[in-house]
């Protein structure tokens, strides 16, 4: 097993935005030997293979037995650019930013930010989509001073108004142009974008021994990262390993690639009818199949203990968490809850089980929305960390091994 929390720094700050996350995994994949197809191409049977569609990535291994799956999401809550972005404040050039998902606004401000996303470009009759970064600090959302606060204690933060960031001063500017130019393509050029804000402040392994990582976006991509891990170090053997990652969980995951869409049961079909399989074969490898939503958990806070419940205090670098809901937030049951330990064991790797709060309203994955879709039985599964949906989010490094070994264990069990 190759993760290390140094290894996922460097995931982290290869991936801004989704669709770089995809490409990270894409580059990874391609080097271990994994051929990209494209869903409206004919699938060969026998292989390793990949397919991106936008955010998401799907990644397996043929064969004809049930499936053992690893699901993760790739965006995370951030800050992203408006349709018509230009506002003009003071001799402020501002540029107009809308929230994405349930981002902790306050730990946005005075951040250096950079942009990241896709840009879709006429490209003669057709259109071509293209990844751009610009990792210089040409955005940041400035505080107000408490001096001009009401209440010298808090400041409330209204998404519409507060979260707009300053790129120059003068005379007003085109903030596409900008981007445009960066891109090396023509304004008029672009027809549609997706773009997002990230920290530009490096990914670290902190704490006087090492024992943290403190990075952006953990939240999920640490689990995109011991996925991957745990995917590319995994033995086909009695299931078929298989790697899912999806985006716009944190806004509900309805889109045509989020884990609400029909991305992972086509995928799942096809790669039976590629082997030779019908429709029976396919329902029977289901049946047969298990899903490991991975996402990550609360660590209990050291400053808000009496947020957590009693019995199930949770410890960085303590191992992998079992997520447990009974309102099915989460969609662990004592079936697939059962299958998590096993792996737990086998990666030789402690075992904690989380349940929230009855009186605080609980979070959800992927989990439960890829169980209804599908079918499969699925358990929830993540590593602890605290500051979820912050900008910067800090997990245990010893935890991010220990997290890869469990989900390698699990995609293919001795």
């Amino acid at each position: 097993m190759s993760a290390t929390a140094q290894g996922l720094c460097e995931f982290i700050d290869a991936s801004p935005s989704p669709f770089h996350a995809c490409e990270t995994v894409a580059q990874r994949l391609r080097d271990a030997g994994f051929t990209e197809l494209a869903e409206a191409d004919a699938w060969p049977a026998d292989g390793r293979y990949f397919t991106v569609r936008a955010g998401s990535l799907i990644a397996w291994h043929s064969g004809d037995a049930p499936f053992r799956i690893v699901g993760a999401h790739t965006d995370s809550p951030n800050l992203r650019v408006k349709q018509r972005p230009d506002r003009f404040v003071a001799g402020w050039q501002v540029v107009a930013l809308q929230p994405y998902g349930g981002a902790w606004l306050n730990s946005w401000l005075d951040r250096d930010l950079g942009l990241s996303g896709r840009l879709s470009v006429r490209d003669g009759q057709s259109v071509s989509h293209r990844l751009i970064r610009i990792d210089d600090p040409i955005l940041r959302v400035p505080q107000l001073a408490i001096h001009l606060a009401e209440d010298r204690k808090s400041v409330s933060l209204d998404p519409q108004r507060h979260v707009n960031a300053v790129w120059g001063s003068g005379e007003p500017g085109s903030f596409l142009a900008y981007v445009a130019q960066r891109a090396g393509v023509d304004q008029d050029d672009v027809l549609g974008f997706d773009l997002m804000t990230h920290d530009l402040t490096p990914s670290a392994v902190t704490g006087v021994g090492g024992d943290f990582v403190s990075a952006p976006r953990l939240d999920n991509q640490a689990t995109c990262y011991a996925g991957l891990e745990a995917f590319l170090a995994c033995t086909p053997g009695e299931y078929v390993p298989v790697l899912a990652l999806f985006d716009h969980e944190e806004v509900g995951s309805t889109s045509d690639h989020g884990a609400q869409s029909e991305l992972l049961l086509t995928v799942l079909e096809r790669i039976t009818l590629a082997a030779g399989g019908g429709r029976e074969d396919f329902l029977r490898r289901l049946a047969g199949s298990t899903v490991a939503s991975g996402d990550m958990a609360h660590a209990t806070h050291p400053n808000y203990p009496d947020r957590h419940e009693p019995g199930h205090l949770i410890e960085v670098n303590g191992g992998p968490v079992l997520k447990v809901q009974p309102n099915l937030r989460y969609a662990t049951d004592g079936r697939t809850a059962a299958a998590f330990a096993l792996a737990c064991a086998q990666a030789g790797v402690p075992l904690q089980r989380y349940e929230h709060r009855a009186d605080l309203p609980c979070g959800s994955t992927i989990g439960p929305m890829t169980s209804a879709r599908t079918g499969i039985p699925t358990v929830d599964v993540g590593a602890p960390q605290l500051a979820m949906h912050s900008a910067r989010e800090l997990m245990g490094a010893h935890d991010v091994a220990a997290y890869a070994a469990a989900l390698q264990a699990f995609l293919s069990p001795a």
